[in-house]
């Protein structure tokens, strides 16, 4: 299972961009949860510092890295720092977790690709964070919109692609 990898990314509420991402090609699972924070098993109601955020899992085979991250700049305000519609605080900033330094370059020539479409009014205000620890949310938070069709989401499909 070479070509099976994770990615870890925050833009916002972890339930409108996992409803989004779960049905793109080569995505094979998502899962929500909390990313770059102070405390050890954080939860919805106490995770200081830690972003709301979704660990994917991906074959390479069908999709890369750079198509997932196109598509997270497609997705939510990566120009609002801690703020995606109406949620507000660091639980909601635009981030991507690197887990190597390939990523991490990666992150940035993304981030000046899509800075230089000027599709974004502003620029991205994306922070690149080394990945550390991935902790699920809890079981209510898994699947929400799947489970609540209604629910609450900021995120959608702004742009087509930024590659």
């Amino acid at each position: 299972m070479e070509n099976i990898k994770k990615a870890y990314i925050a833009g916002g509420c972890f339930w409108g961009m996992e409803d989004l991402f779960r049905v793109r090609i080569g995505i094979k699972d998502t899962e929500v949860g909390y990313l770059g924070g102070e405390n050890d098993s954080p939860t919805y109601k106490d995770h200081p510092g830690h972003a709301e955020g979704i660990e994917i899992t991906y074959d390479t085979e069908e999709t890369s890295f750079e198509e997932i991250l196109d598509f997270f700049y497609r997705i939510h305000n990566p120009t609002t720092i801690d703020q995606q519609g109406n949620d507000r605080g660091a639980s909601y900033r635009s981030t991507i977790f690197f887990q190597d330094e390939e990523e991490k370059s990666v992150s940035k020539e993304i981030i000046e690709t899509v800075n230089a479409t000027n599709k974004w009014e502003g620029k991205i205000a994306t922070t690149l964070e080394p990945f550390t620890k991935f902790w699920p949310a809890e079981p209510e938070h898994q699947d929400y919109l799947v489970r609540n069709p209604n629910g609450y989401t900021c995120h959608f499909e702004r742009f087509g692609t930024f590659l």
